[in-house]
């Protein structure tokens, strides 16, 4: 009986699984929430998510992995147990699994990703650069001699690319995302107006007016906080054009790494793009005015793929098939190899 081939994108703010011949099986937020006392998983996923903020000291919701990669392992591998278990269900073979990480992964944390999925009841894990991908995953042909370039914001990091004859020519990965979007807001709202707001409400600030270029009739929202003089809640009508000013600083980080990886490229190759494009993933890659707003800075035309959020899942399980991991337990796309980091191969 053949076993089920999952790829799972192991995001900051998501968690999404793609499994053979079925397609995306999961969408949900990598959180957890645990009894504060004896570390007992009481809730996972978007019933998790939406204890942050809100839980008695009985009770911690933590969001286990901080900008690409595992913080708290134990709660990590909870969670992925929990998640593999509800794909898997019934199912008597383990699966096997393609895990994507950022390019700035260290060798320590790429072994502690793979403990965590192998603990979580997958037998066989290898590991797929996040760039590599999202650019599979959002439909580019990475095997041609051709250059490509994908630059996929997820909510830790933001991993930019360029991919030729199944490599990465250049690439760069940073450590700033959409959470930091998300403090960014609740920090220019404490400080200007002494409003404060949690992360959730950032959240949905940035997702209902958050934008990267100014938007016509600057439209504005309610956003309940507290009053940090006071200590009373109380409402405040937050605009765009001040979301915006919110955003600046991350927005730049995330432009100054894509720029960089441009200055980096080959001359044919950024001839390539230049002709192509850039494509956009991952959930930030839905801002409004993101792609606008790259192509103004890098003279380059830009545009989001389609169903960005799910491009990294896609493409980490279609890779396995693509480049014949299974069969030969190399990793021929990536630096990384299955023979270094995972010693009893595929």
């Amino acid at each position: 009986m053949p076993g089920m081939d999952l790829g799972i994108d192991l995001g900051t703010s998501q968690v999404t699984i793609y499994a053979s011949g079925r397609g995306i099986v999961l969408r949900e937020p990598s959180v957890i929430a645990v009894d504060s006392h004896t570390g007992k998983m009481i809730a996972c996923g978007q019933e998790a998510y939406a204890m942050l903020g809100r839980t008695p000291g009985s009770i911690e919701a933590v969001r286990p992995l901080t900008k690409g990669v595992i913080s708290d392992y134990d709660y990590a591998e909870q969670m992925l147990r929990h998640f593999v278990r509800r794909v898997c269900a019934y199912k008597i073979l383990k699966p096997r699994a393609a895990v994507s990480i950022p390019a700035s992964v260290t060798e320590v944390e790429q072994r502690s990703v793979i403990e965590a999925v192998r603990a979580a009841g997958a037998r066989r894990v290898v590991l797929i650069e996040e760039s590599m991908a999202a650019a599979i995953g959002a439909g580019l042909n990475v095997a041609e001699p051709r250059g490509s370039m994908v630059v996929d914001i997820g909510g830790g990091t933001t991993d930019v690319a360029v991919t030729s004859l199944k490599g990465v020519a250049s690439s760069l990965s940073v450590r700033v995302g959409g959470n930091d979007m998300d403090e960014a807001i609740a920090r220019y709202l404490h400080n200007k107006y002494n409003h404060v707001i949690g992360v959730l409400t950032a959240e949905q600030v940035k997702i209902q007016i958050g934008c990267a270029l100014e938007q016509e009739g600057d439209p504005s929202m309610p956003v309940k906080g507290r009053n940090a003089v006071t200590g009373l809640p109380c409402v405040r009508e937050v605009r765009a054009s001040e979301v915006l000013e919110a955003l600046r600083e991350p927005l730049e980080q995330m432009i100054a790494a894509v720029q960089r990886v441009i200055e980096n490229t080959p001359p044919e190759l950024t001839g390539d793009i230049l002709e192509s494009g850039i494509i956009l993933t991952g959930g930030v890659a839905q801002l409004n005015g993101m792609a606008e707003w790259m192509t103004r800075r890098t003279g380059v035309a830009c545009r989001v793929a389609d169903n960005p959020s799910d491009c990294v899942a896609v493409g980490t399980g279609m890779a396995l098939k693509y480049v014949g991991v299974l069969s030969s337990g190399v990793y021929d796309i990536s630096r990384f190899t299955t023979s270094a980091l995972d010693p009893e191969g595929l």
